[in-house]
């Protein structure tokens, strides 16, 4: 196997054996193969292909049970335990609405499916995994000890595929970012003139402006910045005044929020982990490269988030208080964000 030659299913496989340790993401990386291609190796072996349409998958989802749903990008991992409840699906959006399980799901970009049984010992991991049209994960579902066995199955003897070969081959994605110069006196007015959050991706896209070139240019009344370690310190501070919070962390494929308290923070390393019983969140604080309070106007008053971004300029994870339609923002959110450092540069 060459550096420009794309390793066989056969090769893929072998090298897993050989790296039994190593993490799935870092396997393919260093194979130069998505995800979606390592788990297409072992199909006919641990894997089977399944139909990967979101809006199908989420109209049988409820059947499974207990389950742990697992949202992730390049720098952070949420996983929460619980049951898909008031699922709405829409051909271009997707709401879960449940106690734990919180997506926002965008069914154009689910593309493939996969249900993988895993043995380890006497223990028995099933899952249902998907991708996007690269290979991309955008959302997996695990099942636990509570889940339903006879659903799980029955949901992969219906969703399974007549194409159950091995090979995987990706199609590129373009990203399509807005870049240029910002119209500051544009961004302010229409800032300004927000009377819900859900419309700030509308403004974006009327102005043509990346999400942190927003931020950046809009001014310190609606957005300042915080030191890159501000994540960690926020989490720290919740769980010391036991405030309830909403993580949102998302791909292009799948948003999934975590709402309530958080307890248990456990740095590792470059990670800053939540093990907390319905939810963990796993999180490379290495890889932010910028933090920000971002003040948006409402019909109810300001709602403020802290939002992460890593050196591409891509959002990495998202913080709001939580908070009920109709009520203003709680105070003991507000003074932990006021708390949080500013960056060295920003003192001055």
């Amino acid at each position: 196997m060459t550096d420009t030659t794309r390793p066989t299913p056969a090769e893929i496989r072998a090298f897993r054996a050989e790296n039994p340790k190593m993490r799935e993401r870092d396997i393919a990386a260093q194979l130069g193969i998505s995800e979606a291609a390592l788990v297409a190796a072992e199909v006919g072996l641990t894997a089977i292909r399944i139909d990967g349409s979101a809006n199908r998958f989420l109209e049988r989802a409820e059947t499974l049970g207990e389950i742990m749903a697992l949202t992730r990008n390049e720098s952070v991992v949420h996983e929460k335990i619980g049951v898909f409840e008031k699922v709405t699906t829409g051909k271009h959006a997707s709401i879960v609405l449940g106690e734990n399980i919180d997506l926002r799901i965008f069914p154009g970009t689910w593309a493939h499916g996969f249900a993988v049984t895993k043995t380890d010992g006497e223990q028995v991991r099933r899952s249902l995994q998907f991708f996007d049209k690269a290979g991309d994960a955008v959302h997996k579902v695990h099942l636990r000890p509570a889940s339903s066995l006879e659903a799980y199955e029955a949901i992969v003897a219906d969703f399974r595929l007549e194409d159950q070969s091995q090979e995987f081959v990706e199609v590129v994605l373009e990203k399509t970012v807005e870049t240029g110069p910002v119209d500051v006196d544009a961004l302010r007015e229409n800032w300004s003139a927000m009377t819900d959050t859900h419309q700030f991706f509308g403004m974006l896209r009327k102005l043509k402006i990346a999400r942190q070139d927003a931020v950046r240019s809009v001014g310190e009344d609606f957005a300042r910045q915080v030191r890159a370690d501000a994540v960690s310190e926020l989490l720290r501070a919740s769980a010391e005044r036991d405030a309830e919070i909403m993580c949102f962390v998302g791909n292009h494929g799948t948003i999934q929020i975590h709402t309530g308290p958080v307890k248990n923070i456990q740095p590792m390393g470059p990670w800053i982990n939540v093990m907390d019983p319905t939810f963990h969140m796993h999180l490379r604080t290495d890889h932010i490269a910028e933090c920000w309070v971002v003040r948006k106007p409402t019909s109810d008053g300001h709602v403020t988030s802290l939002e992460a971004y890593d050196a591409s300029g891509e959002m990495i994870i998202q913080f709001f208080g939580k908070r009920k339609e109709g009520m203003s923002e709680r105070a003991d959110w507000r003074e932990i964000l006021d708390g949080l450092p500013r960056p060295d540069s920003a003192a001055a």
